[in-house]
């Protein structure tokens, strides 16, 4: 029996709750901004960390989008308009960006410039890079990364809309063609605009410290971040007409593998970084370390490795978990939770740093302060999520004329 896929009618009120709990957040944003006694630092302090949060998924389902449409694999075609609807988020965290474009001289400290710093080693390397950072190279910066994450999207958007309106399959095979013709290099421009806006967004929070291989932590974060609230949203959808007769054991099980290869490079790339510069042992590089592993800091270090990798990871190997959805639901809820920790852990110390002046640390984490980044993840994710589900209700859950539409559907169970 043909379907045309339309979106359940009930989307629209999953997002509206989405909405009503991000405004429910967004009090308790502002509340514990004004009792935190400097609500102005406190506010871009949490955006940030919200920020980087929820445009990981929007950039990390535009990454995915783009490795399906090169794979042609049947997971690939089940997911597209998820990955569709979540990438168009861009548009969305574009305009958020904002907030961090004006707030810069909260965020970061090099900012300021150098003309009130003492002489010594960080006034020299803050000259040195002061070409790199400064707020108008990290504005224009800004700008270029969106112009090309929101060019690709727009354009795998634009074929894939074309292909659902062409009923000639020659013609709809071509515009699969074109997608899958600019996912190649457009996958690797992306991944250079990731990689150089996670070095401008997060790890210049410290100016004097680097890594080399940052970006890719941070697009292996985005993976298994992504990945999970696809999982999640299939689950919604499995539950509902048409997609409960689409989404079946066969998928679930293919994103389970895929959350656990996403689990497994991130934890490769953390620990690579961790190894290379602990054995280094170098002035400028160890100190983010330190700063990590001492105070409260180092057991939510720990709590990284027990429930961001062995967890997920001894989960995801069974085949009991990954073929039954309300089990794997569980496994993606945790690591949903455990990425905004890892971007805690990645980002609060530096804030906190510079917050009490250079050269000092925060080791102490208060429960009562942190729960403000939690609601700022909160407040920011209900406008994230209703944008998302609007965007999901706009167009067929399946591409209708692509060329493996039968089979994909086939090896859910409608025929």
């Amino acid at each position: 029996m043909k379907t045309n896929y339309a979106a359940p009618a009930d989307l629209g009120k999953i997002g509206g709750v989405a909405i009503g709990i991000g405004l429910l957040g967004i009090v308790g944003w502002v509340i514990g901004a004004v009792v935190s006694g400097n609500a102005k630092q406190t506010f871009f302090h949490t955006y940030l960390v919200a920020y980087v949060f929820w445009i990981g998924i929007s950039l990390g389902c535009l990454g995915f989008l783009m490795i399906q449409y090169l794979t042609g694999a049947g997971w690939g075609l089940v997911i597209r308009r998820q990955l569709e609807s979540a990438s168009h988020t861009l548009w969305l965290m574009a305009v958020l960006f904002l907030p961090i474009s004006f707030g810069l001289h909260s965020i970061y400290e090099w900012s300021h410039g150098t003309a009130n710093l003492e002489e010594g080693t960080l006034k020299k390397l803050l000259e040195h890079k002061s070409v790199w950072l400064n707020p108008s190279s990290f504005n224009i910066r800004a700008v270029i990364y969106f112009a090309i994450w929101i060019g690709l999207m727009f354009f795998l958007r634009k074929w894939s809309l074309r292909q659902d309106d062409t009923p000639n399959p020659y013609e709809a095979q071509g515009w699969m063609q074109k997608a899958q013709n600019l996912s190649g290099p457009g996958f690797l421009i992306y991944g250079m605009a990731v990689t150089f806006a996670g070095i401008d967004w997060i790890m210049s929070l410290d100016a004097e410290w680097f890594s080399t291989i940052f970006g890719l932590l941070t697009i292996a974060g985005q993976g298994v971040l992504s990945i999970a609230f696809l999982i999640a949203v299939c689950v919604i959808l499995s539950k509902r007409e048409p997609m409960s007769h689409v989404l079946m054991t066969k998928h679930f099980h293919d994103l389970g593998k895929l959350q656990l290869a996403t689990v497994m490079v991130w934890a490769y790339f953390s620990f690579s970084q961790l190894l290379i510069i602990w054995s280094g042992n170098l002035p400028e590089e160890i100190p983010w370390y330190l700063r990590r592993f001492e105070g409260n800091w180092r057991y939510v270090g720990i709590g990284l490795i027990l429930l961001h990798f062995a967890m997920p990871f001894l989960l995801l190997i069974q085949r009991n978990v990954t073929k039954h959805s309300k089990r794997l639901i569980w496994v993606a809820g945790l690591l949903i939770v455990m990425r905004l920790v890892d971007l805690i852990w990645v980002i609060v110390p530096e804030l906190e740093r510079s917050a009490a002046g250079h050269g000092a640390a925060a080791h102490h984490v208060n429960p009562m302060t942190y729960a403000v980044y939690v609601a700022a993840a909160i407040g920011l994710g209900g406008i994230w999520l209703g944008w998302f589900f609007w965007q999901l209700r706009q167009r067929p859950l399946l591409p209708l004329n692509d060329p493996q539409l039968a089979e994909a559907t086939a090896a859910g169970g409608h025929h």
